[in-house]
């Protein structure tokens, strides 16, 4: 990896409570729809025992000036759909090569009770903007 962008470390040094906790709160849930936009990943959940709607919103929190970030997946995301969410975790990725910037990429792995799908999030830069910073929240109706 090449240098942290300051956004990154801004989450760096910030409290994950909320993540944490949010990723906790939607284990055992029925995701009930999953959307991939540009740069966040939505899971909706209807609660088994509750009977509650919720949508858990994921995305890279670390963006600073002079840098692109996306998110992209090669996985059918409605083949999950009717599963129990089980963990979200990130791992390690090889950067892309590229001859003019940066580019870096994270996977973040998402488990469900029909199996794991991937979805890459991606950093572009010129080298002075590097890392990453996941980010979780969940919003309860």
């Amino acid at each position: 990896m090449s240098n942290l962008g300051f956004g990154v470390m801004l989450n760096m040094l910030m409290d994950n409570r909320e993540t944490v906790e949010s990723i906790k709160s939607s284990v055992g849930n029925k995701i009930t729809d999953i959307k991939l936009s540009e740069d966040k990943l939505f899971l909706w959940f209807a609660d088994k025992q509750e009977g509650y709607n919720a949508r858990l919103e994921i995305w890279d929190d670390g963006q600073s000036c002079c840098e692109s970030r996306y998110m992209r997946t090669d996985d059918k995301l409605t083949d999950f759909i009717g599963s129990d969410f089980v963990s979200a975790e990130t791992r390690g990725a090889p950067s892309v090569p590229d001859q003019f910037e940066e580019h870096e990429v994270q996977f973040l792995l998402i488990t469900t009770s029909l199996g794991v799908f991937t979805v890459e999030t991606h950093n572009e830069h010129n080298g002075y903007y590097g890392g990453f910073a996941i980010r979780a929240k969940l919003f309860e109706r």
